[in-house]
């Protein structure tokens, strides 16, 4: 079942356009990173399928619903790059607010809490206010409210920036966990390689515009190259042979 369906998005502020023809798919059950620099748009992809932009040209569809619609909010998940939390309350007081705004049980709200908790390893600090975090708690804490609802769909953007790398490997462990056991769809922006390549599809993105798509190995056999970097390169063209990645 395709879940999210992004199809000839074109985004354009004045004369600058910002995407051109974006089209993608996402199904049940399936992680599908988007990859590309910083600027190249994906943040933007990641707002218009939100709701929270328009598209110039093209549509959204996720669930079979057009975006924008309010009833969607509910089915999606979202971590936002930057952290949108409440400083003054702790951990458990910024959960407790976004579990709130769903049509929980006090019980529900309560085992969901303890579940994401335990999954972002903050059972030590929940208690503190979040403006004694460092950087990588409430990167944490921004990925426990992005599920706290159990939603079909999670859109992580930029998931595991500033977190250490045996906490990484452990939230990338569940979210294939999720994927597998739970039939949940995943997007997931990144420009960390080692990350693509657990992804079940890549949208490889440069300049707004999709510059191919596939299974990170149908991606390196088809540029017959043995990195998804050199992938990213072959596929962007010669003449920008010398823009990395990351």
């Amino acid at each position: 079942m395709s879940v999210l369906h992004v199809n000839n998005v074109s985004k354009s502020y004045g004369k600058h356009q910002i995407l051109c023809n974006v089209q993608f798919s996402a199904q049940q059950g399936q992680i599908v990173g988007l990859i590309g620099p910083s600027g190249s748009g994906k943040t933007t992809i990641i707002k218009i399928v939100m709701g929270m932009d328009h598209p110039s040209a093209g549509n959204v569809e996720v669930l079979q619903k057009q975006v924008p619609d309010l009833r969607l909010l509910k089915q999606i998940g979202y971590m936002a790059q930057s952290d949108a939390l409440y400083q003054d309350l702790t951990g458990y007081e910024n959960l407790t607010f976004f579990a709130s705004m769903f049509l929980m049980s006090k019980k529900e709200q309560q085992e969901r809490i303890s579940y994401v908790v335990n999954l972002v390893q903050l059972e030590s600090a929940i208690k503190k206010r979040v403006a004694t975090y460092s950087g990588g708690m409430k990167r944490r804490l921004s990925l426990a409210v992005a599920l706290i609802q159990n939603p079909p769909l999670l859109i992580l953007d930029e998931p595991t920036v500033g977190i250490d790398p045996e906490l990484r490997k452990s939230i990338w462990q569940e979210l294939t966990r999720l994927k597998n056991e739970e039939q949940k769809t995943i997007i997931v922006t990144t420009h960390v390689m080692d990350e693509a390549e657990k992804c079940d599809d890549l949208v490889m993105i440069r300049e707004g515009r999709v510059i191919t798509t596939g299974s990170p190995q149908k991606l390196k056999d088809d540029y017959q190259v043995t990195t998804l970097e050199e992938v990213f390169l072959k596929a962007g063209g010669e003449a920008h042979a010398h823009q990395s990645i990351s």
